[in-house]
């Protein structure tokens, strides 16, 4: 018997909530829901969801703490979070991805695609458990089974969207990924990122990698300056 992905619905509005829930249910996901970020928490400890739907505004505990709350949680290591708000500012979807958040999608949400994004993630986090594959220099490490990083010999932790886009770049050091290459790959070709998304997920690995292992090329995209061993096993 195969068994049903889980999601987790998080939404203080219980009309979102029912009309997730049904559309969510129908398509074949275990579905269960929080009304906050505290209840959230309990909730997903116990549930341990592949996905979150995350809101921000919130009482009790707002999306963003929670969202940084989950992702200390070892249980939760592999639960991609997808904050649903009706803010649209740089600054809240900065704060978003910076607590951890995996993807950000603007209220209306529109269930078509947000199942579309659902079973496009679902995809790649199978994918990641299919095969072993780690890149290594003298003073870097990035493994993607495990999501880690070693710089230096300090281990860092990134929020799995860098994660990710840091593994793309680095999988092919010296090619210039183009930003619509950057988002089918990263984000899914569902899913509609803005420049600035790309653009604060590099700067943010520049600030904790290390601005000499990234370059820009103007009006295209970026590339991994540095060559790096790649193990398959």
């Amino acid at each position: 018997m195969s068994i049903l992905p889980k999601i987790l619905v998080v939404d203080d509005d219980p009309d979102i909530v029912e009309i997730l829930r049904y559309n969510l249910s129908l398509a074949g996901y275990e579905v269960k829901s929080a009304a906050n970020g505290k209840e959230a928490i309990k909730k997903a400890k116990l549930f341990i969801p592949q996905i979150i739907l995350l809101d921000i505004m919130m009482p009790e505990m707002d999306g963003i703490e929670a969202c940084s709350q989950i992702k200390g949680i070892p249980s939760l290591d592999n639960t991609m979070i997808i904050f649903l708000s009706a803010r649209s500012e740089d600054f809240t979807q900065i704060a978003a991805f910076d607590a951890g958040g995996d993807d950000y999608i603007s209220k209306p949400v529109k269930p078509k695609i947000l199942l579309k994004k659902i079973a496009s993630i679902l995809k790649r986090i199978n994918y990641g458990k299919n095969k072993t594959l780690k890149l290594e220099m003298d003073n870097l490490v990035i493994d993607r089974n495990e999501y880690k990083i070693v710089k230096d010999k300090q281990d860092l932790t990134l929020p799995r969207k860098q994660f990710e886009l840091l593994f793309l770049l680095a999988s092919k050091p010296g090619k210039v990924f183009t930003r619509d290459e950057i988002m089918n790959s990263v984000w899914g070709s569902q899913v509609i990122v803005g420049n600035r998304t790309i653009d604060v997920h590099i700067r943010k690995l520049r600030e904790k990698i290390g601005d000499s292992y990234f370059k820009t090329i103007k009006g295209v995209g970026y590339k991994f300056t540095q060559w790096l061993y790649a193990i398959i096993q």
